[in-house]
């Protein structure tokens, strides 16, 4: 049963065909009719301006659109900086419109983002609206998303799917960061690397024996690191999942990740607080 007391949820559409924008919008309408469309994109490059404008609770994309693809999108949208006044937790619900049900199966069960095949049918689109909301309530709860296992970070979905829809163009990682330690350049491998932290101005590289800064941020890093082997807690943090040597929670409720081989302590934000489900 809906809670009068909270604000209706907010969505974005981005469909580059008119009617199956319009044929979503009326799904919707059915089976969610209190969400609110605030926007409808034509293309990539404009979900990404609309939803930078209107920070919505939750963004459709159509998986393939002219300009920028849908996953390309979900990438940009996933690394909008935090605007001045304090939205840093701001991190849309995820779902994809597409006709390629082979891109569906695998990736999107996992429950890190969800799907939609065309055209938008009501049984279907039902299961997605539930699954929305329990995400959508749970981080209002300041809990984790109550349905299944933990999936992978976004990123390694978004990666995932990238080389899905364009296999001939496996993406080739980092291995080595070239970074100021002092006065001096020092090539670090990334392998070494325990952790990247951002701050305005440039990103800390942290290794066991060696701290370093770039003028990289963390929105690049992300798409130029192995998914699988860094995984993003925070808009400004990546940390190595070997270096991962355990999370607990502060008086505050918040996941803090401990470090092997170094004793700061890494706060995870809510919007990534699945990533470590139960704890």
């Amino acid at each position: 049963m809906n809670d009068p007391t909270q604000a209706a949820p907010r969505a974005l559409l981005a469909d580059d065909e008119r009617l199956m924008r319009e044929q979503l919008r009326a799904r919707l309408a059915e089976v969610w009719p209190e969400l609110q469309i605030v926007a409808e994109a034509r293309n990539g490059l404009e979900a990404v301006q609309m939803a930078d404008e209107q920070r919505p609770d939750i963004v459709f994309l159509d998986i393939r659109m002219p300009g920028l693809s849908g996953v390309d999108a979900a990438r940009q949208i996933a690394q909008l900086p935090p605007r001045e006044g304090g939205d840093e937790e701001w991190l849309p619900e995820i779902v994809f419109i597409t006709a390629y049900d082979q891109y569906a199966v695998e990736a999107f069960e996992q429950g890190v983002a969800d799907y939609v095949l065309k055209p938008a049918e009501r049984e279907r689109l039902q299961l997605t609206v539930e699954r929305i909301r329990k995400r959508l309530a749970a981080r209002q709860g300041g809990a984790e998303a109550a349905d299944g296992e933990a999936g992978p970070p976004l990123q390694q979905l978004l990666h995932q799917l990238a080389a899905r829809i364009n296999p001939g163009g496996a993406p080739r990682y980092l291995e080595w960061i070239q970074a100021t330690v002092g006065q001096a350049i020092q090539m670090i491998p990334v392998d070494e690397v325990l952790f990247f932290i951002s701050d305005e101005k440039y990103t800390r590289v942290q290794t066991a024996q060696v701290e370093a800064l770039i003028r990289k941020p963390i929105k690049e890093l992300v798409d130029e690191l192995d998914p699988r082997l860094f995984w993003q807690i925070h808009r400004s943090t990546l940390v190595a999942v070997k270096a991962i040597a355990g999370v607990t929670r502060d008086f505050r409720g918040r996941q803090i990740v401990a470090v092997k081989g170094h004793a700061e302590k890494l706060e995870v934000s809510r919007s990534y607080t699945g990533l470590f489900k139960g704890m």
